[in-house]
């Protein structure tokens, strides 16, 4: 591949290039970047439902395509950013060590994402979120890495089958089973659980099938849209870079920091109200 990538581009860049696809592990600000844009989106939006669960605005999250289609929007670009990293990562010939090293982390974020729910939502926990549907996701993915073009056909038929579940059970009321807790998580659902947040195996599979395609085909027609850079010329570009770094980091905290922050600033409110 990067014999590939140094016959795409002038001479002047062969030796940069080199040193840079060298070190097997360097980031990609753009791929980063990518991340910290759905960050920034994420956090808008968060920030936004929590000012309704406080009281300050008065949406309709669950049922309003203004607000749900953002989180599609988010969601999806969340994992096609999965699936085009785990693509690079098995061109730079990545460890299954080291895979299950992040692995571990995505887990382990997602039984804490759980127990934090579960402390404010008792009722509508999150059970398979987003961590949790990327931790099962990032298996499968990996161990389809080899599959080529039939990636794309995979990922259509992991979406498609979401939306032909529906059908499906009008015409077989006998696979309500699928509906329960123990199985809804693959999404071949009729009814969406009650949940804060539900990132099922279908239709998201898909997406991140896509995701590894895409980046299939980038290293094999553009690799230089790829190669590391070693310093972005927008600004802008490396500081959504220095976001994505650290997403799950910051997925974990800014809900903690946000909710906190609203708390105190009802407190402050409710302390006025009592004032003379």
């Amino acid at each position: 591949m990067v014999g590939l990538l140094l016959r795409r581009v002038s001479n002047a860049q062969k030796k940069h290039l080199r040193t840079l696809w060298a070190m097997p592990y360097r980031r990609l600000d753009y791929l980063d970047a990518l991340r910290g844009l759905a960050i920034v989106w994420m956090t808008a939006y968060h920030l936004c439902f929590d000012l309704n669960h406080f009281g300050y605005l008065q949406q309709d999250f669950y049922a309003d395509p203004f607000w749900t289609w953002q989180r599609t929007a988010i969601v999806t670009l969340f994992l096609f950013t999965a699936g085009l990293g785990q693509s690079l990562a098995v061109d730079r010939h990545q460890t299954w060590a080291r895979f299950w090293r992040r692995w571990f982390q995505v887990a382990g974020a997602a039984l804490l994402v759980s127990a934090g729910s579960y402390a404010m939502y008792p009722e509508s926990f999150i059970y398979f979120g987003v961590l949790h549907g990327l931790a099962v996701m990032l298996v499968i993915v990996r161990l389809t890495a080899g599959w080529g073009r039939w990636l794309w056909l995979l990922g259509s038929a992991a979406v498609a089958l979401k939306f032909m579940a529906s059908g499906t059970h009008a015409l077989w009321p006998g696979l309500d089973f699928l509906n329960h807790k123990t199985l809804n998580w693959l999404g071949l659902v009729s009814r969406k659980p009650v949940t804060e947040d539900y990132v099922p195996l279908f239709p998201w599979l898909g997406v991140v099938w896509w995701g590894m395609a895409a980046g299939n085909w980038l290293l094999r027609t553009r690799p230089q849209w790829l190669a590391p850079q070693a310093r972005s010329a927008l600004p802008a570009i490396s500081m959504l870079a220095g976001l994505g770094r650290w997403s799950l980091s910051y997925y974990l905290l800014h809900q903690p920091v946000l909710l906190g922050f609203l708390m105190e600033l009802s407190a402050l409110k409710q302390g006025q109200q009592f004032l003379p």
